[in-house]
């Protein structure tokens, strides 16, 4: 009789996306609910989500830290820059995306955004890191205008909190070390494993190639500027 190994079979039809990506998120919910990371003290669940399979990259770290900043802020206006987390949650606040055409987004650029209102809490996923990169024209200094723009449109004792993945933008990379992109707290978190493990970093600065030695972000940088 053959001596199969079984698991290593599922393992093969599981990884190679066998499985449709909502089977394989409600897996990871399932068998992963107890299992947390750590940030500023506080623990979180990591994450799990059919869309843009969640259990695979950051997503797993930034939606529930992120979304607990909406929680905290929820009578508040909000500006999500990027549409992201209504592809997860319910949301009750406005977006701005450039590009992404949905209902209730709005398609304007982010250095061009006059919101004729301020804004409490600025949120913004992975999303910085494509401002001026990987748009037509090239133009890498457009983040300082970017950023100039979304810090005017904060009301008061306003909160702008941003992801952005190291490795991804190198120049973006390079402002954030410096010191040229003003946060008054940075904080990072890296990727420490192969089944999406992460922890925080105790350190100013952490360069990481994006995509290795783990597909997608291994280290996650999170700024929050305060007016």
């Amino acid at each position: 009789m053959a001596d199969y190994n079984w698991s290593k079979i599922i393992n093969n039809y599981w990884t190679a996306d066998f499985f449709p990506s909502y089977l394989k998120s409600w897996y990871y919910k399932l068998f992963n609910y107890f299992k947390t990371f750590k940030f500023q003290g506080d623990s979180y669940r990591y994450f799990y989500h059919w869309y843009n399979t969640t259990w695979k990259n950051e997503r797993t770290v930034e939606i529930p830290i992120i979304r607990k900043f909406v929680i905290e802020n929820q009578n508040d206006d909000i500006l999500e820059v990027g549409n992201v987390l209504s592809h997860y949650i319910n949301i009750n606040h406005d977006v701005l995306d450039k590009y992404e055409k949905a209902k209730g987004v709005i398609n304007e650029d982010v250095v061009d955004f006059q919101p004729g209102k301020k804004y409490s809490l600025i949120i913004s996923i992975s999303t910085l890191e494509h401002v001026g990169w990987d748009e037509t024209p090239f133009d890498p200094q457009k983040i300082f205008s970017a950023l100039k723009n979304l810090k005017n449109s904060l009301a008061p004792g306003g909160k702008l909190v941003a992801t952005i993945p190291i490795g991804q933008n190198p120049i973006l990379d390079n402002f954030i070390e410096t010191g040229r992109i003003k946060f008054n707290d940075k904080y990072f978190l890296k990727r420490i494993s192969k089944d999406n493990r992460w922890i925080e970093l105790n350190s100013e600065f952490y360069r990481v190639e994006y995509g290795s030695p783990f597909p997608s972000a291994n280290v996650l940088f999170l700024g929050v500027y305060n007016k």
